[in-house]
């Protein structure tokens, strides 16, 4: 029954679905003697996306039926919903992306242009060895965005997509998944969504090169310095938050912390702008690879249990030539300079 149940998820979810199948089933009494209890976990690999399945905990209710049972309800056991729990989902494929939208949201098509236009805009800089894809999950609403994230929808209001890995997912495997808010990607001009969706194709281009002990001021630093490289504008026109903070003179201290970076964090506008400037400052001093190299060496170190401010310190000597303190005081003489 829940062979057939995986079978028939394409026709009843929307999905393009290469593999389903239900593993590690486990019964259990339901409340009565024609009911029953069941959890499993649902693998499911997108076709032409996924290089491994999916997994997703499911709790599914059964009914005895004349030919035997039947499923009456089944939903997230762990973990956030899935986009096909909102109802049928919408896919919408283009050249480098394949956008996943609730069939009662938004319409997808804007959004697989971007998504097509951010894959080689990343590969220029981050080269080839990610499979070059993206794909992209567009809910109906911001209440729905944010269960998926399994937050408060007040502290993503204002966040217009996030990268999430893949649950049950091999590491290092392009299974990310870009969940997009249709609310807040939806106010922002065409400009501003093309940075949006190329800052998340760099965060899955670059799930190989990030570790837990990589700072977030670099890993989402070097995602913005990506989607804004060559696109003319100035320091003050992609840090207009910061800039307006150093005409009041409000500089910060030292480069972000990775707390600053939380969704709803006062001044998070600000940390992702301070450290753009911070990528951009060693893209500029010492050009775009060494930005890149520096990234990789940082999230390929493991340190052996270094102090992640000492190891940050020691990479940046040896792939930029300067060490993170000296570093710092010529940040801060950038971001002094954006009054200017």
């Amino acid at each position: 029954m829940l062979a057939e149940r995986a079978r028939t998820l394409e026709a009843r979810s929307g999905l393009p679905v290469a593999e389903a199948a239900y593993r590690n089933l486990v019964l259990a009494a339901g409340g009565g003697p024609d009911r029953l209890t069941a959890a499993a976990d649902l693998a499911v690999r997108i076709a032409g996306y996924d290089d491994h399945p999916v997994v997703y905990p499911r709790r599914i209710e059964l009914a005895a039926a004349a030919d035997g049972w039947r499923v009456e309800r089944e939903e997230s056991a762990d973990g956030p919903p899935a986009l096909w729990d909102f109802g049928a989902v919408r896919p919408a494929p283009g050249t480098h992306s394949l956008v996943l939208a609730s069939a009662d949201g938004p319409d997808p098509a804007g959004l697989v242009v971007v998504g097509d236009r951010a894959v080689p805009a990343v590969e220029e800089v981050w080269g080839d060895a990610w499979p070059g894809r993206l794909l992209l999950e567009l809910p109906a609403t911001e209440e729905q965005f944010a269960r998926l994230l399994e937050g408060d929808p007040a502290g993503w209001a204002d966040m217009a997509a996030v990268t999430v890995a893949a649950p049950g997912a091999p590491r290092n495997t392009p299974a990310d998944r870009v969940l997009v808010n249709p609310e807040a990607y939806g106010r922002l001009s065409g400009f501003g969504r093309q940075v949006v969706v190329t800052h998340e194709a760099t965060h899955v281009a670059t799930r190989a090169d990030t570790r837990a002990w990589t700072p977030m001021w670099l890993s989402e630093g070097v995602a913005d310095w990506t989607a804004y490289r060559d696109s003319g504008r100035s320091p003050q026109q992609i840090a207009p938050e910061l800039a307006r903070d150093v005409a009041a003179g409000r500089l910060p201290a030292e480069l972000p912390a990775d707390r600053d970076f939380a969704a709803g964090a006062t001044g998070i506008a600000q940390a992702y702008e301070q450290s753009w400037l911070a990528c951009e400052l060693i893209a500029r001093r010492n050009g775009p690879q060494r930005l890149v190299a520096f990234y990789r060496a940082v999230g390929a170190d493991d340190g052996q249990g270094e102090d992640r401010e000492h190891r940050t310190d020691r990479l940046m000597r040896a792939e930029l030539g300067v060490g993170l303190a000296d570093f710092t005081r010529l940040w801060l003489d950038e971001v002094a300079a954006l009054k200017d």
